[in-house]
């Protein structure tokens, strides 16, 4: 029997390189992500199955959420998951004063009660196997910079939910999360595209010298996921090329 996992946010840039990388590691990957995403050919070629998803809706309707349970259960070998990366996420930015209830809202029905009612869910079937989930969250969970206060908020509380989690289900599931720092997807890339000075200052920002890659997730998931590591539990394992340890100030 194959290892199975769930990979939401599958067709964007960090889900492309979790697919990968876990496909060729063994894994029968079963990749989601909204309705309107496209993914890549390679990503399709490498998801055992594709399940679309408006994981807004299904973390505030009990339907949506239904129909979702099933059709991965439906995707699985006799009833068998054993792992799900929760990676979706939205990313509302604005001033504090000026972000809307409406972008507050998204945020946390995506970030975080979207992996609750899908981890809820799916939870027998991971039970079952001794499962794993990994929460893929963000350095904005400890520091963050103005604009940012919905998201980080969202992935604050990501955080705060994989070590009660990891608790609460002790060694029925084991439940961790990656913090990582800036890493570079084609969107961050294309944001860059007209200013290479800028994006050389964020690299240079990160004590290694440079910003991370989709891999670079993807390596920290698959050794999170392994079951060989099962001490590993309510992790928050920070991937940010040393910069969640360097002081700037104006000194």
């Amino acid at each position: 029997m194959r290892k199975t996992v769930l990979v939401t946010g599958a067709a964007g840039g960090i889900g492309e390189g979790l697919v990968g990388a876990l496909a060729e590691a063994g894994w029968s990957v079963f990749g989601s992500d909204h309705p309107s995403a496209t993914p890549k050919h390679a990503v399709r070629q490498c998801c055992q199955a594709w399940i679309p998803a408006d994981l807004a809706s299904l973390s505030r309707e009990p339907k949506p959420l239904e129909a979702f349970i099933k059709d991965v259960t439906s995707a699985t070998e006799n009833g068998c998951l054993m792992a799900i990366v929760h990676n979706a996420a939205v990313q509302h930015l604005g001033a504090f004063e000026e972000l809307a209830l409406t972008d507050w809202h998204d945020t946390l029905s995506i970030n975080l009660m979207a992996p609750v009612a899908i981890s809820r869910g799916l939870l027998p079937m991971l039970k079952r196997e001794c499962g794993s989930i990994v929460h893929i969250g963000s350095i904005h969970s400890q520091i963050t910079k103005p604009c940012f206060t919905a998201y980080a908020t969202s992935k604050a509380a990501l955080a705060g939910l994989t070590r009660a989690m990891a608790v609460e289900l002790g060694d029925s599931v084991r439940v961790n999360a990656i913090e990582p720092a800036a890493i570079a997807t084609p969107m961050l890339e294309a944001g860059f595209a007209a200013a290479p000075e800028l994006k050389a200052q964020l690299e240079a920002f990160h004590p290694t010298g440079a910003i991370g890659s989709p891999e670079d997730v993807a390596r920290a998931v698959l050794f999170l996921l392994d079951p060989a590591n099962s001490f590993l539990n309510g992790c928050i394992l920070p991937l940010g090329g040393g910069i969640h340890s360097r002081l700037h100030d104006p000194a």
